[in-house]
């Protein structure tokens, strides 16, 4: 009698732990967060290595005056990260056309009300704190061209018009922050967002083969055109960053000094660095903290460091495309590829640029430079992604309640 109790017991605990698991409630991507954490916590590390000196000679000696200033954005953005992480993502369809519009908005507040930074009119100051309507845009973008390509649908995208369309919204605002903002890289990532979620979305891969090869046709058409008028007076400030590219050290004591200073930083770094805190060019490379901040990386933690970083970033693009292959509609699937798009091109464009493998854009290293801006919306990008990664999670659960034999 004790035995057949013994192993209807043994029977019916398998099935007490399976009920329980399938009763739990969508949890988020934990090893997300990790991710996001460290790089955090590491950006906070460099940025105050980095801009400590500059914090003294400019602040009124405050070493950790970027530091402070950082701290706040980074617990504000964990704050709002963890609210839109709860908040369904569903509800980001009611509020797509409302934050387009807010987007265009402050981006035309530019023009009476921006704020001028080095030669660059492209921030708006409410009450002493600073924000830069393109991070904004970024994730409105998200938002709406994932709704737009929802409602056309993946066999209308193969259309011309259903292909144009969603990209009708990013155009926009890009053309807005060519000529309102001066923000060529913005606006080149916002384009870049709305391709990539089409691309991810349209079932047609022909036409992207075929716009490639027409982008690189004229990417290298525009460089051989600069190449033969080889005078930086005469072709704008644009031209001029593609002939410092070609040939910086001709333009060492000018527009070229801020490349060369940081690849001077990378080369000095070696393969484990000079040690935290013991980097030399960060005194004299400009913007050291902000778009720069990867060659001090190089030269305080070497190659070393550097890989590590990487690989970071690579671990965080491999769980985004994990949330967006178990997103269980095709709107949480493209918000994510969207925040992939966002962070893996700004990466590419930070890091390409640091070492003069492109022209230099002005690009931030995500979660890691100097902004207030950018690293609020961006927490708000993994914010959406981990809401899409809970909604899988309680699906799955209650997909293991209803069919307990498929565990």
């Amino acid at each position: 009698m004790f035995a057949q109790k013994r192993k209807k017991a043994k029977k019916e605990k398998p099935n007490r732990a399976r009920s329980a698991r399938a009763k739990r409630p969508g949890f988020n991507d934990y090893s997300l967060v990790f991710i996001v954490l460290v790089l955090l916590a590491f950006g906070l590390v460099l940025l105050y290595s980095t801009s400590s000196y500059i914090g003294v000679v400019e602040h009124n000696g405050d070493s950790a005056y970027y530091l402070k200033r950082q701290l706040v954005f980074t617990g504000l953005g964990l704050i709002l990260m963890i609210v839109i992480a709860i908040i369904p993502y569903g509800w980001w369809r009611y509020l797509s056309i409302p934050g387009f519009l807010i987007s265009v908005g402050l981006i035309l507040m530019v023009i009476p009300y921006g704020r001028e930074v080095n030669g660059a009119k492209r921030w708006l100051d409410f009450k002493g704190v600073s924000l830069q309507p393109s991070e904004m845009a970024k994730v409105a973008i998200i938002i709406f061209t994932a709704y737009i390509i929802e409602l056309i649908g993946r066999r209308r995208l193969q259309t011309f018009w259903g292909f144009l369309l969603p990209m009708v919204p990013s155009g926009i605002i890009a053309v807005m922050l060519w000529k309102i903002t001066n923000n060529m890289s913005s606006a080149l990532i916002i384009l870049a967002i709305s391709f990539g979620m089409l691309f991810v979305a349209c079932p047609d891969y022909k036409r992207f083969v075929a716009l490639a090869v027409l982008g690189a046709g004229a990417c290298a058409g525009i460089v051989t055109y600069i190449v033969r008028m080889a005078d930086q007076n005469n072709m704008g400030f644009r031209g001029g960053r593609i002939l410092v590219w070609l040939d910086p050290q001709a333009y060492a004591d000018d527009t070229g000094f801020q490349t060369l200073q940081a690849l001077y930083a990378i080369g000095s770094g070696g393969i484990f660095g000079k040690g935290l805190g013991q980097s030399m060019q960060k005194i004299v490379v400009p913007e050291a903290q902000n778009d720069m901040i990867f060659s001090i990386i190089c030269e305080e933690l070497g190659l070393f460091g550097a890989i590590g970083i990487m690989v970071l970033f690579v671990l965080l693009i491999w769980r985004f495309i994990l949330a967006a292959g178990n997103a269980v509609d095709l709107y949480g699937a493209l918000i994510v590829t969207g925040v992939i798009t966002h962070i893996s091109v700004q990466v590419i464009l930070n890091i390409a640029v640091v070492t003069n493998t492109i022209p230099n854009t002005g690009v931030t290293l995500p979660f890691i430079s100097y902004g207030g801006s950018s690293l609020f919306f961006l927490l708000a990008e993994i914010g959406m992604v981990m809401s899409v990664a809970r909604k899988s999670s309680k699906v799955q659960a209650e997909y293991l309640k209803q069919h307990p034999e498929s565990e």
